[in-house]
């Protein structure tokens, strides 16, 4: 592992419908949730939600149900995917830290929007998939389970609004900090 000190907490958010996409539409990274947490402490600092403007979808209702993300907000405050990912290396450090999320749906996703955009990956190859560390480590569940039944099963309070990145970030700090200390 690299800076095991602090690691970096990543949840992203994508546009999404309740069936298939649009004709020429496609899920697309509109939310980067980050925050830094350090390893020892669980303390979590730098915590911010970088909007991104989709190209090649739109948000739709449903989306906007489950996230509370609106086009006009990416519109009026989401920047390029290219420039998230600068946001991510210059700010966060984020090619030479750790990093963490819940399940491998960020990697993937971030992996082959990367490609898609023909840009720099923008995260070092150490990465903790805390879904499947909870799996192993709780005494009861044993299998791979969402985010807020982890959190209620430590009897931990969901912060903030579930499937926004900038909360949910926070959210998979409390439950990898509490993944760190059954080692």
């Amino acid at each position: 592992m690299k800076t095991t000190e602090n690691i970096l907490i990543i949840d992203l958010e994508a546009t999404c419908w309740d069936s298939r996409p649009p004709r020429g539409q496609e899920s697309e990274i509109i939310e980067i949730g980050l925050c830094i947490m350090n390893a020892a402490t669980g303390r979590i600092s730098q915590n911010e939600g970088i909007l991104v403007k989709p190209r090649y979808s739109t948000v739709s209702p449903f989306c906007t149900e489950l996230t509370s993300l609106t086009q006009k907000m990416l519109d009026e405050e989401g920047v390029m995917l290219e420039d998230a990912l600068d946001i991510l290396r210059a700010e966060y450090d984020s090619e030479n830290l750790t990093w963490a999320s819940y399940g491998n749906y960020d990697l993937n996703m971030l992996q082959s929007q990367a490609r898609r955009f023909n840009v720099d990956y923008p995260l070092s190859d150490d990465h903790i998939n805390v879904k499947t560390l909870f799996g192993q480590l709780h005494p009861t569940v044993r299998k791979s389970v969402g985010m807020a039944r982890a959190l209620g099963e430590l009897n931990m309070k969901l912060e903030g609004t579930h499937h926004r990145g900038v909360d949910d970030a926070k959210n998979i700090a409390k439950i990898l900090h509490w993944c760190l200390n059954q080692a």
